[in-house]
């Protein structure tokens, strides 16, 4: 395992147990995010990095049983919350690394990632390998239950230029790595920045 995956997986591994409890109130940020996707009865769509699984029940929903949900997480721990949830009901759970993904190309119809590009250790590739997963014309959305301002708030920090998620950062990162930027909103209660997978 690569320094960044041991990273990612301490620092996820820590704060599992309480992952849930500590953010009580996303669930309909998560909710309104995933109705923006635009799904169908029937698709496919994967919750990368899906930690506990929030995602997962209004995915379900909207694809409805006929519909495929996957859930990939790197870190053992947060799938085993996703689980104790009940959440595994609403998808199947994947231990695997969002960098290199055990999915036939062009097999699903789209990708959610909640608070995911920040965790990313090489994120062109990675939104690569995400647009090889998914169909063309299929959809990527991009979510965190609060705006980056917000987000570095909580965190003590200054928002820099330099942050991924900026929209002047973000459009030329997705382009390159086969997705069009189609919409971006960053207010205090939401981050969803969505692209359409390119031909």
């Amino acid at each position: 395992m690569s320094d960044d995956q041991t990273r990612v997986q301490e620092f996820f591994t820590a704060r599992a147990a309480d992952w849930d409890s500590r953010f009580p109130d996303d669930g309909p940020a998560y909710a309104a995010a995933v109705a923006e996707l635009g799904l169908r009865p029937g698709d496919r769509v994967l919750d990368a990095g899906c930690g506990t699984g929030r995602a997962l029940p209004p995915l379900r929903a909207a694809v409805g049983p006929s519909g495929v949900v996957l859930g990939a997480d790197l870190t053992p721990a947060m799938l085993r919350e996703a689980v104790r949830a009940g959440r595994n009901r609403d998808g199947a759970l994947l231990l695997s690394d969002v960098a290199a993904l055990p999915l036939r190309s062009h097999s699903l119809d789209a990708v959610f990632g909640a608070g995911l590009i920040s965790h990313l250790p090489s994120p062109a590739e990675n939104l690569r390998e995400l647009a090889r997963v998914v169909r063309p014309g299929g959809v990527l959305a991009l979510f965190h239950p609060i705006g980056r301002a917000a987000l570095a708030a909580r965190h003590g920090r200054p928002l820099t230029p330099d942050d991924l998620r900026a929209e002047s950062n973000l459009r030329p990162l997705l382009a390159g790595s086969g997705w069009h930027l189609t919409s971006y909103v960053d207010e205090d209660s939401r981050f969803l920045a969505l692209a359409v997978r390119e031909d």
